[in-house]
């Protein structure tokens, strides 16, 4: 355990210091141009490395390998690893790193791999040779980057290098600001996503994937709980052909299979990249509340079982496409804004009536903190869907779970929030002790509750956790008229000190005048 601990902190050291290189070498560029220059090379370190270890074998030509032609693709392609031409590899632009025209050769040397794998066809950045690029900064980058592989032993670099990756997403994010967060769901909310849900084996969908981090999360947690990573399999689709690219680099550096992770720019409502499949669990984070999803097109689609989505928000129209795709076992963990719990204007509120009421679909809500998005200070929830619990034996189908977690996280800085791990914890082990059974559940005033769907029912459909949860109990002692009271003797002394301090000045103002 100590080692692992140690393994972590020099990762997070390793991060650190190489995002603070980059960031410092990209001078006047914009971070949502930059993370393509500073992202394209991790991923072209990373399949550099994993070509040089198999040529190594190759070359040397022993057990299986007798008589190997180290430049030989389909020796590369039997085990699924990218064949790197010459002109491509990591120690050819190491030795161009300090020539003036190296953008031209990083450009290159993208074009050359795409050309000998066609499953990364128009995915790479080609974007070394601008003139707003530095020649002496990219080729500082390059040098840094290519110091990874000697902090630890080259049997973890892919590892390390997807970890660098992952982490370089999250940071561009935060850099970028209100445009990152459309590509990038922070860490804490897809590891409690994939903790509640627990993606042991099946098919994972995520239909508005952004860069793969619902992926990323759900194959660490079938390694971290000694499951078999065959056992799953991944499908999405992307609207945004950037953020796409992103994504099947980002799988491709952790060795997923993204050859279902599809791209098309009419979108999921639109044209439905995988119209046939039944997802085990579906994992998404879809765009908050959006008007123009082309809802007027789609006004009698086959998805809309629990009634036509309002033309001006997609919030009801994604619930419904997710319990289309969902096996009849299959659930889903969804990030929604918060207003989805309680609307009813255009209908939204009888659809959300009918997925409770008919369909019974509805297994948790979570309330979650503020300020944990990137991208928007709107509240959000996240909702379990749970098809088992209508067509299985699912033990509380009669009982909705209500958390509410608006008072957990910690900040990270002035604007940004995340969950930490004991948050992840205590809200996954509530659900699953509701959900199994096999540890003993308790409702916690001010945190948690088990509902019936008739107590539901009796408040007009809302999921507003609060409403269900109450407060906890050293707050049930609260004093309004006490608490109201010191306000305004506090508000009424600031306005005595400021009307004094008003009075002196135009007093002071005098004095000079005269």
């Amino acid at each position: 355990m100590a080692k692992a601990k140690t393994n972590e902190a020099k990762e997070d050291s390793l991060d650190k210091h190489l995002w603070k290189t980059a960031d410092k070498l990209r001078k006047n560029i914009d971070a949502a141009e930059y993370k393509h220059v500073a992202l394209g090379l991790i991923f072209l370190k990373y399949i550099s490395d994993a070509f040089d270890i198999h040529f190594a074998k190759l070359k040397a030509g022993e057990g299986e390998y007798a008589g190997a032609d180290p430049e030989d693709k389909d020796e590369y392609k039997a085990e699924n690893i990218f064949f790197v031409p010459a002109e491509a590899r990591w120690s050819f632009l190491v030795a161009k790193a300090k020539q003036p025209q190296i953008g031209s050769f990083v450009d290159n040397a993208m074009d050359a791999i795409e050309k000998e794998n066609p499953s990364l066809k128009g995915v790479l950045p080609k974007v070394y040779a601008r003139q707003n690029l530095d020649p002496a900064s990219l080729g500082q980058l390059i040098d840094s980057i290519g110091n990874i592989s000697t902090d630890y032993a080259q049997s973890h670099t892919s590892d390390l290098l997807g970890h660098v990756f992952e982490y370089f997403l999250g940071e561009f994010a935060l850099a970028e600001g209100k445009q990152g967060g459309q590509f990038y769901t922070p860490r804490s909310i897809v590891e409690l996503l994939v903790n509640m849900l627990e993606p042991y084996k099946g098919r994972v969908f995520d239909p508005c994937c952004g860069s793969g981090g619902m992926f990323i999360q759900s194959e660490k947690f079938v390694k971290k709980h000694q499951g078999r990573i065959n056992d799953i399999s991944i499908y999405g689709q992307e609207s945004n052909q950037t953020t796409w690219r992103l994504a099947k680099m980002n799988l491709a550096i952790c060795g997923i299979d993204s050859s279902q992770v599809k791209w098309n720019n009419e979108g999921s409502f639109l044209n439905d990249a995988h119209k046939d499949l039944k997802a085990d669990f579906i994992i998404a984070n879809p765009p908050f509340n959006v008007s123009d999803w082309s809802g007027e097109q789609l006004r009698g689609d086959g998805r809309w079982q629990y009634g036509t989505p309002p033309a001006g928000n997609a919030n009801f129209a994604w619930l419904q496409h997710f319990v289309y795709h969902l096996s009849p076992t299959g659930k889903a963990g969804v990030v929604l804004a918060k207003g989805a719990l309680t609307s009813k204007t255009s209908g939204e509120g009888e659809i959300r009536k009918a997925l409770i009421a008919e369909g019974n679909l509805i297994d948790c809500i979570v309330n979650l903190p503020a300020k944990l998005f990137l991208n928007t200070q709107i509240p959000v929830a996240l909702w379990f869907i749970n098809r088992e619990r209508k067509h299985g034996n699912h033990p509380r189908k009669n009982e909705i779970l209500f958390i509410d977690a608006r008072n957990l996280g910690e900040l990270i800085n002035r604007r940004t929030r995340k969950l930490t791990s004991d948050d992840i914890k205590l809200i996954s082990k509530t659900y699953h002790a509701w959900r199994t059974g096999e540890d003993p559940y308790e409702d916690d005033k001010g945190f948690c509750a088990s509902v019936s769907l008739e107590r539901v029912a009796e408040l007009d459909y809302v999921l507003t956790p609060g409403r269900y949860v109450g407060l906890p109990d050293e707050e049930d002692d609260f004093n309004f008229a006490e608490r109201f009271a010191a306000l305004k003797a506090e508000f009424e002394a600031q306005l005595l000190e400021e009307a004094a301090l008003n009075q002196a000045i135009l007093e002071n103002l005098a004095k000079i005048q005269v």
